[in-house]
């Protein structure tokens, strides 16, 4: 595995080794020692995924501490533009953001730290993307900002398929952060 530290600081794109032979493709998404390495968690409380049609844009996402917790996602089927805003008032990258494209094809990951934001629009049809996160799902700690708030280019060609919840989350310039 090679992590690639992105512009949000503790952000990390993982490009995976990708063994190839005549009955397809191998891609390990984790390895224990390498992420100990590089200080980033091993301990992952849930694993899910999500089902998506092409131009649905799921985000902003986060919860809020005490359950807040970081993140791995890749995308086991189809692509994504993948999205982070770092939402923690000490970091350097403060309010920043950082577009990854992640694809089935590619195998490629993020690793998202504690404190920030997370969104991504489907490519296509059936784009499956993968979580495993460090806490438990807290249904009162489950927060997000508007995915139009932040600056990101979402390379829209056609309107997005919106959440109702998504479509309520608060402009990111009115969010109060309890990130530290």
């Amino acid at each position: 595995m090679k992590l690639i530290e992105s512009k949000v600081a503790g952000c990390y794109e993982i490009q995976p080794v990708i063994f190839n032979d005549e009955r397809g493709k191998f891609i390990k998404t984790f390895h224990r020692d390498i992420f100990i390495q590089e200080n980033l968690n091993i301990d992952w409380k849930e694993e899910y995924y999500s089902v998506s049609h092409k131009d649905v844009i799921r985000g902003m996402h986060f919860q809020l501490p005490p359950y807040d917790h970081e993140k791995l996602v890749y995308c086991s089927f189809g692509a994504v533009l993948d999205v982070i805003v770092d939402l923690r008032k000490s970091s350097p990258t403060y309010l920043q953001h950082v577009s990854v494209s992640l694809s089935a094809e590619s195998g490629n990951m993020v690793y998202i730290p504690r404190g920030c934001a997370h969104g991504f629009k489907s490519l296509q049809d059936g784009t499956v993307m993968m979580y495993k996160v460090a806490t438990v799902y807290n249904s009162d700690a489950d927060c997000g900002i508007a995915w139009d708030s932040c600056g990101i280019n979402w390379e829209l060609k056609s309107e997005p398929v919106i959440s109702q919840r998504d479509r309520g989350f608060v402009k990111l310039n009115n969010f109060v952060t309890p990130f530290e």
